[in-house]
């Protein structure tokens, strides 16, 4: 079967740090570029950053840049995004998709709409 799937959310303070995980299994990650993408109740779904098939091109949206960082372990078949500097606006379902094309366009993550492989997503609840 092949599934993404998300781990590592969970409640944690302001200022706080969480490491979410997407393992792919039934077909190997490393081919696929893979984003993160999030959405809180009442907003809508934010592409917060993605990464390409090989680990090294990047992106990131205004709103985590500098508190976030995507990476990679194509050995894992796993793809990971480092929160720190946590915030309360940070707080929403935190879901991983893969894109069968590897590579990431030059300015915004890929579109949800434009997914092969997604995951049912983690939740991620920042206290103020």
């Amino acid at each position: 079967q092949f599934q993404l799937v998300e781990s590592g959310g969970g409640l944690v303070q302001y200022g706080g740090s969480l490491r979410l995980s997407c393992a792919a299994s039934g077909f190997t990650l490393g081919d696929y570029a893979v984003g993160w993408y999030r959405q809180a109740p009442g907003k809508d779904q934010e592409g917060i950053s993605c990464i390409n098939n090989s680990g090294d091109e990047t992106l990131y949206a205004d709103s985590v840049k500098g508190r976030f960082t995507i990476f990679r372990d194509n050995a894992q078949n796993t793809v990971y995004l480092q929160m720190d500097s946590l915030k309360p606006e940070d707080t929403a379902v935190y879901s991983c998709a893969g894109f069968e094309r590897g590579y990431i366009p030059l300015n915004t993550c890929p579109r949800w709409h434009l997914r092969d492989y997604w995951g049912q997503g983690t939740q991620v609840t920042v206290s103020s």
